[in-house]
């Protein structure tokens, strides 16, 4: 079990994918994102495994929820600014986890 107050230290928040590109350099195939947070966080890099269910024009544009505030990691040649949250379907492929009404770019999940 987890505290609140652990919860709170997740800083989870809502941005739009601007861009989306093939990471074929990545050991699982993945995307390599650009995802804006509004004026307060900008744009973050982010390295998806989405491409079992995403096509990159079906990510563009797209609002997602993203791990803001972990360290970031190399992911191969790239580097991964933020964590975009996602669901295992039935194959165990990630469904991003998104909100089904306009929200304002970063915001925080709570």
């Amino acid at each position: 079990m987890i505290t609140y107050s652990d919860f709170e230290q997740v800083d989870i928040r809502v941005g739009r994918v601007v861009a989306v590109e093939e990471f074929p350099a990545a050991r699982i195939p993945s995307y390599k994102l650009k995802v804006d947070f509004g004026d307060e966080i900008g744009i973050k890099k982010s390295c998806a495994q989405l491409t079992a269910n995403y096509s990159t024009t079906e990510l563009e544009g797209r609002l997602v929820a993203a791990v803001v505030n972990f360290p970031p990691r190399q992911i191969g040649p790239a580097m991964s600014e933020v964590l975009v949250l996602g669901f295992p379907d039935e194959r165990g492929e990630p469904v991003l986890v998104e909100p089904n009404h306009g929200v304002p770019l970063g915001g925080k999940l709570y």
